[in-house]
């Protein structure tokens, strides 16, 4: 079995993360059960990355974690390749204004 190169299965979206977590964009995959993405921080600062099965999860787990807490750290000028639920809404929170891009996909 071998390793396969992310592929793209859907479009990508973006959001900019801040002070305050901005709208939950929702990611949608166009295989069944997709739930892969392919993540980019493009941005300067850390971006806590919330994310759900709905836009409210999203905006829920999206705090800085100090101690514990919900949201994945992205580093600043980072491109990860995750997995979390199909479709999943995406949103963040970052101590500066942050782009970033969501592609969902499979593969490493």
């Amino acid at each position: 079995m071998g390793i396969n190169a992310f592929t793209k299965t859907g479009n990508t979206v973006t959001f900019t993360a801040n002070v305050t977590a901005p709208t939950p964009v929702q990611v949608t995959n166009s295989t069944i059960g997709g739930n892969q993405y392919r993540i980019i921080n493009a941005g300067t600062t850390v971006v806590f990355l919330g994310y759900g099965n709905t836009a409210s999860d999203a905006t829920n787990a999206a705090t800085t974690i100090t101690t514990t807490g919900q949201a994945f750290p992205l580093l600043p000028s980072t491109d990860e390749i995750l997995t979390f639920v199909p479709n999943a809404y995406f949103t963040g929170v970052s101590t500066g204004a942050a782009v970033v891009y969501i592609t969902p996909g499979d593969g490493l």
